[in-house]
């Protein structure tokens, strides 16, 4: 009877262990890309890896985490040119680097290929990424204004720089809010 109740207890915690393993191999981190999608952008911009909160001052991590918590302040998915077609938004940045250069990249599924461009760049202080509903916005010099149909995409550099990218007239509109 003891040997029995041992086995089974000896069964019980294994069965537990490979659950952990199991669900610590399928948990999904918020800066997680395409598999496809992560080798094009290794080809196209080695050297450079995805912002994560790990990358920002500890006073732009608070502002991030406040507004978006429990997402990555270099990627957000997006539907830029309302076909509902995979869209990310996401910043690549030079790896270990004193001030680093940050790419903001538009990373677009066409039938089985990515098509990937570079929208703006930044050096000093990491930017964070997201996405914003359509609306209506206005440049910080009163001279430009965006009235965006679909979702549009937020570079910010919180001490900084705040620039908003939209799709109009099949094309990239673009227009700063702060400078």
């Amino acid at each position: 009877m003891l040997l029995k109740l041992m086995a089974i207890s000896a069964a019980m915690i294994a069965l537990s262990l490979a659950g952990e393993v199991v669900s610590a191999r399928t948990s999904i981190d918020a800066c997680d890309l395409p598999e496809d999608l992560q080798k094009v952008l290794a080809n196209k911009y080695s050297g450079t890896k995805i912002v994560r909160l790990s990358d920002l001052s500890s006073e732009d991590k608070e502002f991030f985490q406040k507004d978006h918590a429990g997402t990555c302040p270099g990627l957000v998915k997006v539907d830029f040119y309302g076909d509902g077609k995979p869209t990310f938004a996401l910043e690549l940045t030079t790896v270990s680097e004193t001030y680093p250069s940050t790419k903001l990249v538009l990373a677009h599924k066409m039938e089985a290929n990515w098509h990937v461009v570079m929208l703006d760049k930044a050096g000093g202080p990491i930017p964070v990424v997201w996405s914003e509903k359509p609306g209506e916005y206005k440049d910080i010099y009163g001279e430009k204004k965006i009235l965006a149909t679909r979702p549009v995409i937020i570079f910010c550099g919180y001490r900084s720089f705040t620039v908003v990218y939209a799709w109009m007239n099949n094309k990239v509109a673009k227009v700063w809010l702060r400078d």
